[in-house]
């Protein structure tokens, strides 16, 4: 290689061996096109690739920075390139017409040089070069130009050519990469058209040139403002996506195996919770005392050989208090409290419900003495079964058996469990040894209400006079949930009454709403039906009134609550532990009130449905004076579960004692209301005009007295 410098281009790096072609070629015959002739070798086995003609690339003068040349000048230039080459190898380079000036070599020389052109190496005077740089711009710009082709011995197989590349075609050393030939020959853009010039090109007149323009502009505006409005739903799009986003990644970090199973559980500390904020539930507070003192002084109990107990049950109807138990054991012994409910270790990924488990135990363990709360324990401590659906399903359960009576002691640490279903428990939790005590937590009695309530009345304005025992005695079967829910719902009353207190009003009210719905003062009972409701009404409360044995009468009202349009609530005196004969058989009397009191006032005919229900109270207490409680001459006292299982005999004995108990109550509660007759049309009369009497109003107009203040 070496360099030629020219006044057009300063720098021109050109092969020898092509120069040497070109000056070749343009010393032989001018504008002509040559091809390498093949050549045979005698081994068949073997050729060069000159065996394939090809087609040589074209080179002119301006490729090579040579057309200021003319034809004088480039004979000097001839002349001198080969002035010290010898004639035998001026032949070898230039050859004869006809034949190829560069022969295939098939023996390496003794030069690389001379392997590569064919020829010696004879250096080449650049002062010749130099001084005429300027005869490098000829006429002759588009002579061709042979260029060299150098091949080696390969076999004749086309395929083994072409997967070795000997077929393609050489690309000329020093020439210009094919990515920065694109890049140089790339066009230039055209310059942006300015708007006056393009007005002259499209001849608009001069009227219309303004309108161009503005036309112009406007267009341009909208195309922004267009763009303006793709890019920022662009951005805004962006924005969501990039919130998505961070959102899932934010909820996968959360799950149990990148955030971790053993995340820290920290304890509540209950300091203000004591067994005075229980109220209606003394026998549990007494037996959890000694859970109480176990915490409170170990030593006192493992002196004498005994040990801890591991773990109590609490179990009771939903609201009885079995939560606020729990705490007020930690809050008496002032040690932490450890709360999880049974629906927190239940997790779609194996083996979360046991890690969570064991990071509670472990927790515990390290503050004990403590005491672990589980709520709804019958979610986390079912009984264990083969499910397919759910084949880890026992992992939790079986690590909370573990954890309680195991092979590691937990000392220290007591394990209070509730529930409302204890027979869905699995038997290997609730044996001794893990849960040691069970506790029942039932609804409360009289004496509880009544303490309940007054616990709940003191945090609300409250009239002074009010009775909380009388609330107490007509919310049978309420729980302590239900009682602070009356106490709300009172309040609530008061404030949308606008009332600066709360009366016994107000509480009755939250009492019926609680017990028979909301009144239902919008629909409209005709004058007819009102009648026959008040008559119906008035006989319930009469029979009640006169018969022996039968519940005290609280309030009668024919105001419409939920299903009912009517209704005669009934105050027991205090709560029936056990029912008499007598006094199944007053209920049953006072239910059929109703009906008896239709049929005399309006006829058989005007009878009405509304006494489905009585019905349907009075055959339970029928059916089950015969087949449970062996309150039957006939039958005798012997009990009947499954009727199904009985004998057509004995099943149809049993339906003709309880109609004989329907039909001698019907007939009692007629023949009272015949015998009252003055009495249960005044009672109807007062209902008619008041609606609702309580159980004073109700007396003073069963004896004829006068309603003041009404």
């Amino acid at each position: 290689m070496f360099s030629l410098s020219m006044s057009v281009q300063p720098q021109v790096t050109v092969p020898l061996s092509h120069l040497i072609n070109v000056l070749q070629s343009l010393k032989g015959s001018v504008g002509t096109r040559t091809f390498a002739t093949s050549r045979t070798t005698k081994n068949k086995e073997y050729a060069t690739d000159a065996d394939q003609p090809h087609k040589e690339p074209l080179w002119n003068l301006r490729d090579l920075g040579l057309s200021d040349l003319g034809k004088q000048q480039l004979d000097e230039l001839v002349n001198g390139v080969f002035l010290h080459i010898k004639p035998q190898e001026m032949s070898l380079s230039l050859g004869h017409m006809g034949q190829s000036a560069w022969r295939t070599s098939h023996l390496s020389t003794h030069s690389f040089y001379h392997n590569k052109h064919g020829f010696p190496h004879v250096p080449v005077s650049m002062p010749f070069f130099a001084k005429h740089s300027s005869l490098f711009q000829s006429e002759l710009q588009n002579w061709p130009v042979w260029v060299q082709s150098r091949g080696f011995k390969t076999l004749r197989n086309k395929t083994r050519r072409l997967q070795s590349g000997f077929d393609r075609p050489i690309e000329p050393e020093g020439f210009t990469p094919s990515f920065m030939k694109s890049f140089l020959t790339r066009e230039k853009v055209a310059d942006v058209e300015s708007l006056d010039s393009l007005l002259k090109n499209k001849n608009i007149p001069d009227g219309q040139q303004e309108s161009f323009k503005r036309g112009f502009a406007e267009g341009f505006l909208k195309a922004q403002a267009l763009t303006q409005r793709t890019q920022d739903s662009l951005r805004r799009t962006r924005l969501i996506l990039l919130v998505l986003l961070l959102v899932g990644i934010y909820g996968i970090s959360k799950t149990p195996f990148l955030s971790g199973l053993d995340s820290a559980v920290d304890p509540v500390q209950m300091k203000n919770v004591t067994f005075e904020h229980v109220k209606g539930v003394e026998e549990a507070k007494n037996e959890l005392q000694e859970v109480v003192e176990f915490l409170k002084n170990p030593q006192k109990f493992t002196a004498l050989g005994g040990k801890l107990p591991k773990g109590v049950l609490l179990v009771g109807p939903p609201g009885t208090g079995k939560t606020l138990l729990a705490r007020a054991v930690a809050g008496e012994a002032e040690v932490p409290f450890y709360y999880a409910s049974g629906s927190e270790f239940d997790e779609m990924f194996v083996g979360v419900g046991a890690s969570r488990i064991r990071n509670l135990f472990r927790e515990a363990k390290a503050n004990a003495p403590c005491v672990i709360f589980i709520d709804e324990l019958d979610s986390v401590g079912g009984k264990r079964i083969e499910s397919p659906m759910h084949p880890y399903s026992r992992q939790t359960i079986n690590q909370l058996l573990a954890e309680m009576d195991g092979f590691k002691t937990n000392e220290g640490v007591i394990i209070i469990g509730a529930t409302n279903f204890p027979e869905a428990l699995d038997n290997a939790l609730i044996r001794p040894g893990r849960f040691d005590m069970q506790v029942t937590v039932p609804k409360p009695d009289v004496k509880g209400r009544t303490e309940i309530l007054n616990w709940y009345l003191k945090k609300i304005k409250v009239d002074p006079a009010i009775e909380a025992s009388i609330i107490a005695r007509g919310t049978v079967g309420f729980s302590g949930a239900d009682l602070e829910n009356l106490v709300n719902q009172a309040a609530l009353k008061a404030a949308v009454d606008e009332k600066d207190m709360v009366t016994m009003k107000e509480l009755e009210f939250a009492k019926d709403k609680i017990l028979m719905g909301p009144e239902r003062r919008s629909a409209e009972i005709d004058k007819k039906n009102k009648e026959i409701t008040a008559y119906h009404e008035s006989g319930h409360a009469i029979v009640a009134y006169y018969t022996k044995d039968a519940m005290p009468i609280n309030k009668a009202t024919i105001m419409p609550r939920g299903p009912s349009l009517g209704h005669v609530s009934m105050l027991p005196e205090n709560d029936r532990w056990s029912e008499t004969r007598s006094q199944l058989l007053a209920q049953m009397d006072v239910s059929m009130g109703g009906r008896v009191a239709e049929e005399m006032q309006f006829g058989p005919e005007n009878i009405t449905t509304g006494a489905s229900s009585d019905f349907d109270a009075a055959t339970r207490i029928a059916r089950m004076m015969v087949t449970r409680y062996g309150m039957c001459d006939k039958l005798g006292v012997m009990t009947y579960r499954d009727m199904t299982e009985q004998s057509p005999e004995t099943q149809a004995a049993v339906e003709q004692e309880v109609r004989q108990l329907l039909k001698e109550s019907y007939e009692r509660a007629k023949a009272l209301l015949k015998f009252r007759v003055k009495e249960h049309k005044s009672l109807a009369d007062a209902l008619l005009m008041y609606e609702t009497l309580d159980a004073k109003e109700i007396k003073m107009v069963l004896e004829g007295k006068a309603l003041d203040g009404r």
